[in-house]
């Protein structure tokens, strides 16, 4: 009784001990695993990557991978997180016209400006995680359409709910990579073109 109970005191600690290292084993795995996906979406067309390239690229088993990640869509869903992140405590917190405190048309304006920013940094990845039905999908969407609404009801728009996924699809990243790559328009010319709507569209 004794001995077994020594085995079973020694045991425990050891048990312990053991999931710390399995945390920072699974915190290891998931950095190399957006490191080399990031790499690769950047490296080649996005529609391109697949599971086995990305569990090569990180150095992981397949299972390692299938564990954090069902897809290379979900891969790019975490890479684009922080940043969509960071954009919505500054539409929720940060100074005008991002922030509140602006007309809405001026809101849309800079909203249009710093999504556009966030296209040109990380197409790539916004191809990989946010194209065709998988775009609306995303919470980030569904956070972009909270904001587009707030504006256009403030602004007092006509049938604002309608309006909403009009609004946001000159955002659409294979739109901004056709008409950067293909149409040849700089950055500063969709800008300037995404400016002028939002204020033809929310200026009273």
């Amino acid at each position: 009784m004794t001995e077994k109970a020594g085995a079973m005191g020694e045991d425990e600690p050891r048990g312990r001990a053991a999931a710390p290292r399995r945390r920072a084993d699974a915190v290891r795995n998931r950095e190399q695993i957006l490191a080399a996906a990031e790499r690769l979406f950047a490296e080649r067309d996005p529609g391109t990557v697949t599971m086995d390239a990305v569990a090569k690229a990180a150095g992981v088993g397949r299972a390692t991978l299938y564990r954090s990640f069902p897809d290379p869509s979900s891969i790019a869903v975490a890479l684009l997180d922080e940043h969509d992140r960071r954009l919505q405590q500054q539409l929720v917190y940060g100074p005008p016209p991002l922030g509140p405190g602006a007309p809405p048309a001026e809101r849309l304006a800079a909203f249009y400006l710093a999504m556009l920013d966030l296209l040109r940094h990380h197409l790539p990845l916004a191809l990989g995680a946010e194209t065709g039905q998988a775009r609306f999908e995303t919470g980030a969407y569904g956070f972009w359409r909270v904001h587009v609404r707030t504006l256009l009801v403030d602004a007092g728009a006509a049938d604002s709910d309608a309006l909403i996924d009009i609004v946001l699809a000159p955002l659409a990243p294979e739109l901004y990579r056709f008409q950067r790559f293909e149409r040849g328009l700089s950055h500063e010319r969709i800008a300037e073109s995404l400016t002028r709507l939002a204020r033809s569209l929310l200026t009273v």
